[in-house]
């Protein structure tokens, strides 16, 4: 994401934001990884082993529906998610393939999945192997840290898609249940800028290019 010039005023600064959110404003921006970084923190042992439970199943992410409406509900997202990434994305089964692992893995961590498409739109751009300045990697803008704290130590992991996003997803989770609920500080938490509001403003920006509603 491109950098807000220096001295500007915070509704400057939210109003450039706000614009990017935009679909024809966030298709042409520079591919720069927006990440701040996670910060290392310590960890209770009783945390850090419910992370690494909650990261370590790596089953394929198939989807499961317990009603034809909730599998024909999802078909019909994955659609229209489908034709509005296809400029980032050209090729079919690449879509397909990384739509139905972001659905999988933010209802596996209980988050809103056009939150999700929200935060890797700001923190990569929908880039597998983003890199930040700091470090933070692939679609979510993993710090490494976290494949020591909670995974198996190698950080080459977190560019292959599901255990980054299975990663960020329940990095991201951690970060909400920690913050009781409160979005905000748990986005700017997870961008390392916890309590400043231009990250959650432009992730919560990018979340309406990803909503998705069916009329009756």
């Amino acid at each position: 994401m491109p950098a807000i010039p220096g001295g500007l005023s915070r509704r400057v600064c939210l109003r450039f934001l706000s614009a990017l959110s935009a679909p024809a404003a966030w298709l042409a921006a520079p591919q720069t990884a927006h990440a701040g970084g996670q910060l290392e923190e310590p960890l209770m042992d009783s945390v850090r082993t419910a992370l690494s439970s909650a990261i370590g199943n790596r089953a394929p992410p198939e989807p499961e529906f317990f009603s034809t409406e909730s599998r024909l509900h999802y078909l019909r997202w994955l659609t229209a998610m489908s034709d509005r990434l296809r400029h980032r994305k050209p090729e079919w089964g690449v879509r397909h393939e990384f739509l139905q692992t972001v659905w999988y893995e933010a209802k596996r961590a209980g988050l809103e999945v056009s939150l999700v498409l929200g935060l890797i739109q700001v923190e990569s751009g929908f880039r597998k192997f983003a890199v930040s300045s700091v470090g933070a990697r692939g679609y979510m803008q993993v710090m490494p840290f976290w494949a020591r704290v909670i995974g198996d130590g190698d950080p080459g992991k977190l560019f292959h898609m599901q255990t980054n996003l299975r990663y960020g997803c329940v990095i991201l989770r951690h970060y909400i249940d920690r913050e009781q609920g409160n979005l905000f500080m748990a986005l700017g938490r997870y961008n390392g800028s916890r309590g400043r509001a231009p990250y959650p403003d432009a992730v919560f920006g990018a979340q309406r290019n990803w909503s998705f509603s069916e009329k009756p």
